[in-house]
């Protein structure tokens, strides 16, 4: 073959061709591309946005540390990047303008009162007597009624982590709502169940401040949720500190705590959940009577449902802003579905306990039988390109040999 006589462009076309096979066939996938250009998370979450569920489930004066709680979490959540738009706010909001307040308006959760937590830009979307266990099971569910707004609405999909704050009063394996009825471990348990099976969160970080708070998640069943609480059973959960000005206790000592780390986390923070977990053990470890910064009951976590170590999941997994990918809108889904009567829940009666399905060995075929099909068409592509190569080559050379 006369190599030498071919003419100066061809030779230009042929180093082309075989620079943009070899570049073609080097780069990841296009989904890794889109992954990777979203921020993918290093620890592995696969989540593209978060929401936050804050529910104080108390009214009434005497329970201002309850308000100060949720509106302590509710100032968390959006100083590291949740916007109102993700965040559902159930709140009984008797505290502010109470006419007991000394300060009008205002809702503190420290002596000396530096941080007011109300405020101008707090947006509470459940309010008075709004905060129901049927609206609050009907909000994690999606089975609401097409007249509630989109404020109202918890519009989460597979790849949302949730996060799900409760305070107030309860017991062993209940919370009361207003002194006016109960929610139960079950109920949630199975509200978190039928989430599951609708594909409306990829993980969920449930946090309870109430007395025996850790009986609250003993009945979780659900795959992917973290759990953690601020009191065994049998156990009481203390308030922190008073203020004398107000005349009430202005914050729960597990929440405050919590509050107190999370207030050296910003956004691109790589603190961990097991950071959280240590200062948990540290806090109920120290003694109430020499240490006033004792939690003064045992704080717990339940993370055997949960897939990922807790060192490698970033307390931002939960907290952080993420950008979404715009997707195709799924048509809106019926209000009940079929295999669960809406009865159930006008009657507030608690939901029937059921076994998850196990999806698990399902989801496995899928995703082998997804890889082994992203692998052939790998293979494919680059048969296609190098045959591509060949055949302008072979062009080039017949048409120098012509001339």
């Amino acid at each position: 073959m006369r190599l030498h006589l071919l003419p100066c462009n061809c030779w230009v076309l042929l180093i082309c061709l075989v620079i943009w096979a070899v570049g073609t066939a080097s780069s990841p996938p296009p989904d890794e591309q889109v992954s990777d250009f979203f921020g993918r998370h290093a620890s592995g979450s696969g989540h593209t946005n978060n929401w936050a569920v804050l529910v104080c489930a108390s009214r009434y004066w005497f329970n201002y540390r309850h308000m100060a709680n949720a509106l302590g979490m509710y100032r968390t959540v959006k100083r590291l990047g949740i916007p109102d738009s993700n965040i559902i706010l159930m709140l009984a909001d008797d505290v502010a303008c109470n006419a007991r307040n000394k300060f009008p308006g205002s809702v503190y959760a420290k002596a000396g009162r530096h941080l007011d937590l109300y405020g101008e830009n707090i947006e509470v979307d459940y309010r008075g007597y709004e905060v129901t266990v049927e609206n609050f099971i009907r909000l994690l569910t999606g089975r609401v009624h097409p007249s509630v707004p989109r404020s109202k609405r918890l519009l989460t999909d597979d790849r949302s982590n949730v996060f799900v704050y409760m305070t107030g009063h309860g017991g062993n394996e209940f919370l009361k709502f207003q002194d006016n009825e109960e929610i139960s471990a079950f109920d949630i348990a199975d509200a978190f169940e039928q989430m599951w099976q609708k594909k409306r969160y990829n993980e969920i970080l449930f946090m309870i401040d109430t007395c025996q708070a850790n009986t609250m998640y003993s009945q979780f069943y659900s795959p992917n949720i973290l759990a953690t609480g601020s009191s065994e059973i049998g156990e009481n959960s203390y308030s922190h500190e008073n203020d004398d000005a107000i005349g009430v206790s202005v914050i729960d000592s597990y929440t405050h705590f919590v509050l107190e780390f999370m207030e050296g986390i910003n956004k691109t923070s790589q603190v961990s959940m097991q950071d959280l977990v240590f200062i948990f053990s540290m806090r109920r470890d120290a003694s109430p009577h020499t240490d006033p910064d004792a939690i003064r009951s045992h704080a717990g976590v339940r993370s055997d449902l949960f897939r990922r170590p807790l060192d490698k999941t970033l307390i931002t997994d939960f907290f952080r802003r993420h950008l979404q990918m715009i997707t195709n809108v799924p048509e809106e889904e019926s209000e009940t579905p079929p295999h669960v009567s809406d009865s159930r829940l006008d009657d507030h009666s608690t939901l029937q306990h059921h076994r998850p399905v196990d999806v698990r060995r399902n989801a496995t075929s899928v995703l082998l039988s997804g890889n082994e099909s992203e692998a052939w068409d790998t293979r494919w592509k680059g048969f296609r390109q190098w045959t591509s190569v060949l055949l302008v080559a072979s062009l080039v050379g017949w048409v120098s040999f012509a001339r």
